[in-house]
């Protein structure tokens, strides 16, 4: 009688531990407090615990330029969590027998052509949402980020000029363009266009009823972020870009209202709250089984045994085998992190307009942490210096990088630009010119307008782009090969500081001379 007794404590204050929820004024001023330590003007932040919102509000503002209060109204861009409604709109299909997940690729879109004629062949539907794809992180990525004008038709083209970093589903890269593909193949197979299946197929059923497809639906933008970032250590706020090509990507707009009903329809196995299930049981466990592994480091903060990624999510497991299913997302000024723990019925939501992800994991682990049973481990003050120092870091590089420029620029040594200017060539890229003006080099790029700066001699065969764009931290080596005439015949490029987002996808271009 005693060890049941004893048993029965113990199970009692397990449960207790874990079904313990931060104190609403101490997360009130945890935000605050991030918002401070991470520049960023505004966060909203939303908890579902036991089907029940226990927290949902906005804290800072919306944009710097009209100060309005950030709220959980306030619609944001989710970015990479819209790779989870793709998922669950070809699983849709499945139900319908219109999709196998098993699919090749070149059943739906026959034009479909990678760089390798066997990976064409053998290349599926699954592989094109499950990172595996062989091409290196952010692959062709520049196709959509900054925002250019490059078609989907175009994504489809070029994806044949991506090299292969690893072989086939050896090994995990993030690529965001096999899920425009995928989101093409749900509009062969559906009749409908991504955006169109998207909010009639899934928000309206579920009750996402402020969320659109993409930016450019949002008909009423009276309560929407503005994006901001750090411009050469300087917060700015900066234009919406995002192309609605990338949108099965990360096109989706919404708020914590409803990415919390996103998160109670997951946590419910797909059944909306009128009982209607819009996935099969089989369907729904296949989103969240893992098929691409990923490591996990010996000293992981949550204890985790695996990590890897399923259909359109990452899954994990923390604190002694709870699972996790998870994303985030960052575009151009905003990042955004949505976590489910379905153990425990939690889900924890963070939308941002500051471009720094140690904001959203401050305010994650603290409240995961929280119901966990783990003591304060003081996220904000950690992940606050970590901050610190990364920063610190790319900026010393950046500054020896500036201060080469500096002397190469005071030196009596004139350099040939004649050697260097002209139309290069990528094959998946388009053309990139670089043109003298005055005594200043320019590039500029056919396809993405908005990608232009100055060309700035570093050493005999390498410059530096200084983007106009100061907002996008995204400077670069310019490094070109010369024939025996000393004239330039091809060029690469290779960002200065690890800071910069990888699609900025630089490294991949290979620039052929024209002229």
């Amino acid at each position: 009688m005693r060890l049941n007794t004893i048993l029965y404590t113990f199970a009692f204050l397990t449960c207790m531990t874990l079904s313990a929820q931060i104190e609403e004024d101490k997360l009130d001023q945890l935000v605050e407090n991030t918002l401070k330590t991470f520049d960023v003007p505004g966060i909203s932040v939303g908890i579902i615990k036991d089907g029940k919102v226990v927290y949902a509000k906005g804290h800072g503002v919306r944009a710097l330029s009209n100060k309005k209060a950030m709220d959980k109204s306030t619609l944001v861009g989710v970015a990479s969590n819209s790779k989870g409604f793709t998922c669950f709109a070809l699983a849709m299909m499945v139900d319908e027998g219109k999709l196998n997940w098993d699919d090749k690729v070149r059943q739906h879109i026959p034009e479909f052509k990678l760089q390798d004629a066997w990976v064409t062949e053998q290349f599926t539907v699954r592989d094109l949402v499950t990172h595996r794809s062989g091409m290196g992180l952010g692959a062709g990525d520049l196709m959509f980020f900054p925002e250019a004008s490059f078609k989907v038709e175009d994504v489809i083209k070029n994806v044949q000029h991506l090299e292969a970093e690893s072989s086939f589903r050896s090994q995990f890269a993030y690529n965001n363009n096999m899920f425009i593909i995928a989101g093409e193949v749900l509009k062969r197979v559906s009749g409908l266009s991504w955006e169109e299946f998207i909010e009639t197929k899934i928000m309206k059923p579920v009750g996402m009823i402020n969320s659109k497809a993409s930016y450019n639906r949002v008909t009423d933008k009276s309560n929407i972020i503005e994006a901001h970032t750090l411009a050469d250590g300087k917060l700015v706020q900066i234009p919406h870009d995002w192309s609605p090509t990338a949108n099965p990507a990360g096109g989706i707009v919404s708020n914590v209202d409803d990415m919390l009903t996103w998160a109670q329809f997951l946590m419910n196995d797909a059944v909306t709250k009128k009982g209607e299930r819009l996935l099969s049981e089989k369907q729904f466990n296949e989103l969240w089984q893992l098929q691409t592994p990923l490591k996990v480091s010996a000293n992981d903060s949550y204890d985790s045994n695996f990590r890897g990624y399923g259909l359109g999510w990452f899954v994990t497991d923390v604190k002694g085998g709870y699972k996790q299913v998870y994303h985030t997302g960052g575009l151009l000024g905003t990042v955004t992190q949505f976590t489910m723990i379905p153990d425990l019925d939690l889900a924890i939501v963070v939308l941002t307009n500051q471009m720094n992800g140690s904001a959203f994991n401050t305010i994650t682990n603290t409240i995961k942490d929280s119901y966990l049973g783990y003591e304060d481990r003081k996220w904000l003050e950690k992940l606050g210096q970590n901050n610190k120092e990364w920063y610190q870091y790319n900026d010393s590089l950046k500054t020896v990088v500036f201060d080469q420029v500096a002397k190469m620029k005071n030196s009596s040594k004139t350099m040939d630009v004649s050697a260097i200017t002209g139309t290069y060539t990528d094959a998946w890229f388009g053309n990139v010119s670089i043109t003298q003006s005055g005594n200043d080099l320019r590039i500029t790029s056919e396809k993405s307008n908005t990608l232009k700066g100055s060309v700035l001699p570093y050493n005999a065969t390498t410059y530096i782009v200084k983007w106009d764009n100061r907002s996008y931290d995204a400077d670069c080596f310019m490094q070109f090969s010369f024939n025996e005439k000393a004239k330039a015949v091809s060029a690469t490029l290779k960002p200065i500081a690890p800071v910069t987002d990888f699609s900025f996808d630089f490294e991949d271009l290979k620039l052929i001379k024209q002229d």
